[in-house]
C-alpha cells in the first residue's frame, strides 16, 4: 500500500460515513483504556462501552480458546529441537511432550 493510499484511508476512518466495525470500535476503546495520556473521564467511559458491547470487549479473537494439542505437540518438539533455548526449557518440554501434557 502506498504511502497515498494510507493517507486516503485515515481521512476515511474520521468521515462519519465510514463504515465503523464493531471490532475496530472495541480496539479503539481498550486502546482509549491503555494509553496512559488519556483521561480517567475517557477511560471510564471506554470501560462502560465495553461492558455494553461485550461483557468487557470480548469477541470472537480475544475469548479464551482451547489450544490445539497438535500445535502445542509441534511448538515443544520445536523448542527441543532449538538450540537457542535454555537447556531448562528443553528439558521442561521434554518432560511435558513425555507426560502428554499438552
Amino acid at each position: 500500500m502506498s504511502g497515498r493510499q494510507k493517507d486516503d484511508e485515515a481521512l476515511n476512518a474520521s468521515d462519519p460515513s465510514y463504515p465503523k466495525t464493531e471490532s475496530n470500535v472495541i480496539g479503539g476503546h481498550k486502546a482509549t483504556i491503555s494509553n496512559p495520556r488519556t483521561s480517567e473521564e475517557a477511560k471510564a467511559h471506554s470501560r462502560q462501552v465495553l461492558d455494553e458491547l461485550h461483557g468487557g470487549g470480548e469477541t470472537a479473537h480475544s475469548a479464551p480458546q482451547e489450544k490445539d494439542h497438535g500445535n502445542v505437540k509441534r511448538g515443544l518438539k520445536a523448542t527441543i529441537s532449538n538450540q537457542s533455548v535454555s537447556d531448562e526449557a528443553r528439558e521442561r518440554a521434554k518432560e511435558r511432550l513425555e507426560k502428554g501434557d499438552y
